[in-house]
């Protein structure tokens, strides 16, 4: 089964052809990052405008280098949640056009599932059920993925995401947009010499919080400023980097040993953190635990894993018609309404 996908969530407009959930025919990435660096961020309203003069072009090499025509395929699949509204609107309304100019089933799929699937792609023999580790801009959650559609969040965080307190922390030390790969590259060659705070949520062994962890980087910044004092870059990423790395290690590998699994997995732009990555490594092996990391060209967004969630999305009976919304929110755990279905969300 051939899925062509979509994928305009953020600041990356993307189409790809995936075949059976594993196979990629296509994957084609058109980002915008050079533009929003000379905002310091992602300005929504550009990234939708964006989002709109790629989508065609995009959508055509794909089918292209998929050596497919539209009429080819069996099923569109677009992202339809959660993601920047404007973004989302512009892949959605586009991939309902495509499912019925062509006459093909429309598949919406959810953001983090489609994260999820990156690892189905890179490991084609993986099957669920297992313990993942969701960690992205805007997203950080420990995850049990019980089935292909079927998700329980064991654990989320209380305020910024992991990815999110890497590129406010990069900003305050100076980096450009964005700031998370530049700290990362940073820390590769500091120490993690400067003391700062591991937050934890009291009663919640398995939640997540960042903001106490950027604060501190703000202050140690702020009195070295007041005092004339010259803090090294490096030093103060890689003591960053370790925080955040000894965070997500301590509540997910916790959670793994706690709730008896031996089964793990990462997803999300942020599992391609070079010091997140080896250390997650290092204590799966200590502990025999079994390890999925995707390759670094599927952990950023792509369509490639909106395409592969899809073809299991659509194995469970997912369709939507001409009624289906973007929404710039929506637990994973929901799933989209069913072709004609009242708006709303039910559980998968």
């Amino acid at each position: 089964m051939k899925i062509l996908a979509i994928e305009s969530s953020c600041d990356e407009t993307a189409a790809a052809v995936v075949e059976d959930g594993v196979n990629v025919l296509s994957s084609v990435v058109a980002t915008q990052i050079e533009e929003h660096r000379l905002y310091g961020g992602v300005v929504p309203e550009i990234a939708s405008r964006r989002h709109c003069e790629a989508i065609v072009g995009v959508t055509e090499e794909a089918l292209s280098q998929a050596g497919v025509a539209l009429s080819q395929v069996d099923a569109v699949a677009v992202t339809a949640a959660p993601g920047l509204i404007g973004a989302l609107l512009v892949g959605v309304n586009f991939a309902k056009g495509l499912a019925l100019s062509a006459g093909k089933p429309l598949i919406p799929v959810h953001h983090l599932r489609s994260h999820v699937a990156a690892n189905y792609i890179a490991y084609p023999e993986m099957k669920p059920p297992f313990l993942c580790l969701v960690v992205s801009g805007g997203h950080t959650q420990i995850v049990k993925v019980e089935d292909y559609t079927r998700f329980q969040v064991l654990g989320r965080t209380r305020d910024d995401a992991a990815g999110e307190a890497f590129d406010k922390a990069a900003r305050a030390m100076g980096y450009p947009y964005p700031g998370g790969v530049e700290l990362d590259r940073a820390a590769q060659s500091g120490k993690p010499v400067y003391s700062l705070p591991r937050p934890s949520v009291e009663g919640s062994p398995y939640d997540f919080s960042f903001s106490g962890l950027k604060t501190a980087v703000l202050n140690l910044l702020n009195q070295a400023r007041m005092k004339g004092e010259t803090l090294s870059k490096e030093d103060l990423s890689a003591s960053f980097q370790q925080a955040v790395c000894d965070l997500l290690a301590e509540r997910f590998l916790g959670a793994a040993e706690a709730l008896g699994w031996r089964k793990l997995a990462l997803a999300g732009g942020v599992s391609a953190n070079s010091g997140i990555r080896a250390r997650m490594e290092q204590e799966c092996q200590k502990r025999g635990y079994n390890l999925y990391i995707p390759p670094l060209k599927y952990c950023g967004d792509n369509a490639a894993m909106v395409g592969s969630q899809a073809y299991y999305e659509y194995l469970a009976g997912s369709r939507a018609g001409l009624e289906l919304n973007a929404a710039a929110s929506m637990p994973m755990e929901d799933a989209f309404p069913l072709e004609g279905a009242a708006l709303g969300v039910r559980h998968a």
